[in-house]
């Protein structure tokens, strides 16, 4: 292993978790949905590994490519570019249809009130129509829920944009061993950064409630999706 390598592998690591960390695109919206549709940890951490690796395998099968053709480093991070942008809006369309069904979820399932007369006794209770009845179908709902798949098409068009510029490009110089021992700890860190952060999310957030915005939760989910697809495409973060 040449010197190069190592200071390589070194940097692949270090770029790797600073990238993930300071994208929160790479673990709000596992939290944000974890959150709104009740996801056990087992079940996101799941979901987590599964669009990181997607989003890295993207890249990297990328690069490879560009390697092997002979691609210029240019026409590859224009392509990068592309897929970047497209990645971006689709997750901010996601956002934003979610926060529209969440509101009209929390429209419907909105608490109002009934009156009862029993002899000479009036009262009323407060209820739902939808909470009852989502209950009953919560387990049945959640396995047919595209919603995981849809999150990892979206990561796998996204790039890793540090991968392949400054990584790939110059390990492909020394060998073909320092490519694969780059892109692979680049890859290992990225996936376990993203499974760190979202633990650390989720668990700091289990007891976090407000019972008087429950029923806007996914609303409240859409809107950080949104928020994050937009800062990719207007901020770059």
């Amino acid at each position: 292993m040449t010197p190069e390598i190592i200071v390589l592998s070194l940097s692949a690591a270090a770029i790797a978790f600073v990238h993930t960390l300071l994208g929160p695109d790479h673990y709000l919206p596992f939290v944000a949905m974890a959150k709104a549709r009740g996801w056990n940890t087992a079940k996101t951490l799941r979901v987590t590994l599964m669009c990181g690796s997607g989003h890295l395998a993207g890249s990297v099968l990328l690069g490879l490519l560009g390697i092997f053709l002979g691609l210029q480093l240019s026409s590859l991070a224009w392509l990068e570019g592309i897929r970047g942008n497209l990645a971006a809006w689709l997750l901010a369309g996601f956002g934003l249809a979610y926060t529209a069904w969440g509101l009209r979820q929390a429209y419907r399932n909105r608490p109002h009130s009934h009156w009862h007369s029993h002899g000479d006794v009036t009262h009323d209770h407060t209820h739902t129509h939808h909470q009852d009845h989502a209950h009953v179908h919560r387990n049945e709902g959640r396995a047919r829920s595209f919603t995981p798949w849809l999150i990892f098409i979206i990561f796998v068009l996204g790039p890793c944009e540090p991968l392949i510029p400054l990584l790939m490009y110059p390990a492909a110089r020394e060998s073909v061993v320092g490519v694969i021992m780059v892109s692979t700890i680049f890859g290992l860190v990225t996936v376990a950064t993203m499974i760190l952060a979202v633990s650390l999310s989720v668990l700091g957030l289990k007891n976090f409630k407000l019972k008087s915005f429950e029923r806007y939760g996914h609303a409240i989910a859409g809107s950080a999706i949104l928020a994050c697809g937009l800062g990719v495409v207007f901020l770059g973060i």
